[in-house]
């Protein structure tokens, strides 16, 4: 099979055809889009997400912490802890071990959540460190919101600038070929993304905010996080290419390795579908966050827009992140 994750036909029929015992105490459960189950405790609900890493090496405890704590920020809940699971690999030491629970326990510290158990084990089935964690988190009872809530005629905003997490993952994986082509300040500016991969600050904001649905943008790029959002949310949607925000250090790397930026894996950035765009833009701005309208929900089919020619979207079937591997 492709690297990746599977195709969204094959995955959609293995979740709902293995879903256990269906409990009236679960509200959300897992499913083509929808990255955080949801259960009832009486005033609060309880939200969960799971992630591994495994396409990075470099700065894989930050990773790690990250885009399991964004997935429960764009569901508009407080992240509380994290369960970590850690398979190292026979020719790992017991340093480096160490070293990636001390990032990690720092990841943790600035977003104020607590490293609530997990596992560790050296094993012949990986031939480099995978990072595995559930990420906790609670929220008021019908205030979560969820990825299936988009609305025709929502306004679709992007925050901060997409590709953040994959060009931090390149520097650090690539930094003796991209050397060459990156000045001082480039490579200073594509390793700071590595602590602006939280969309925390943001999903707290948006999620009193009364939006419709958020998404955190990962594999797969902004256009696969959009072609999630319409597929939980049964509708369609029109973007412009000209209206994505996109780093000058980013296009750049994107270039290097002939990388599509749209498909590129893209944790920092939150995808959010609201009412009334503007204003929201407008709030987060006050807060010290960038965020763009990059187009709007529609009832059908998606669609980007390239100067006069409109592309409809597939899912992707492989984040452009790998591609980095191949270039050597």
């Amino acid at each position: 099979m492709d690297i990746g994750k599977l195709n969204w036909d094959d995955l959609k029929t293995i979740i709902d055809s293995n879903r256990g015992n269906i409990r009236s105490d679960v509200i959300v459960s897992g499913g083509i889009g929808e990255d955080c189950s949801i259960v009832n405790y009486g005033d609060y609900e309880c939200i969960l997400s799971t992630d591994p890493i495994t396409a990075a090496e470099s700065g894989i405890g930050k990773l790690a912490v990250n885009i399991n704590c964004n997935d429960i920020a764009s569901s508009g809940a407080e992240p509380v802890g994290i369960l970590v699971t850690i398979m190292a690999p026979p020719s790992a030491s017991i340093e480096d071990i160490k070293e990636v629970m001390v990032e990690i326990s720092l990841e943790c510290e600035k977003l104020n959540i607590q490293v609530l158990g997990g596992h560790t084990e050296v094993t012949d089935a990986v031939n480099r460190m995978v990072i595995s964690c559930t990420a906790v988190g609670k929220a008021i009872k019908d205030k979560t919101v969820l990825t299936c809530g988009a609305h025709v005629g929502d306004d679709i905003i992007v925050t901060k600038s997409i590709g953040m997490e994959g060009t931090y993952i390149a520097i650090n994986e690539k930094f003796n070929k991209l050397e060459k082509y990156l000045s001082k300040d480039e490579i200073e500016e594509a390793k700071s993304y590595g602590e602006k991969l939280s969309v925390v600050e943001e999903g707290k904001i948006a999620g009193k905010f009364e939006v419709s649905s958020m998404h955190d943008i990962t594999e797969g790029g902004v256009l696969g996080a959009l072609w999630e959002v319409a597929k939980a949310s049964n509708v369609g949607f029109k973007v412009y290419s000209n209206k994505m925000p996109v780093s000058n250090v980013t296009k750049k790397i994107t270039e290097i390795f002939n990388i599509d930026c749209l498909r590129f894996i893209s944790s920092g950035s939150m995808l959010i579908c609201v009412k009334d765009g503007n204003k929201l833009v407008e709030n987060l701005k006050d807060n010290g966050i960038n965020a763009v309208i990059i187009g709007k929900i529609v009832e059908s089919r998606g669609i980007l827009v390239e100067g006069t020619e409109e592309i409809e979207v597939i899912p992707p079937k492989c984040d452009e992140l790998f591609k980095i591997y191949k270039a050597d």
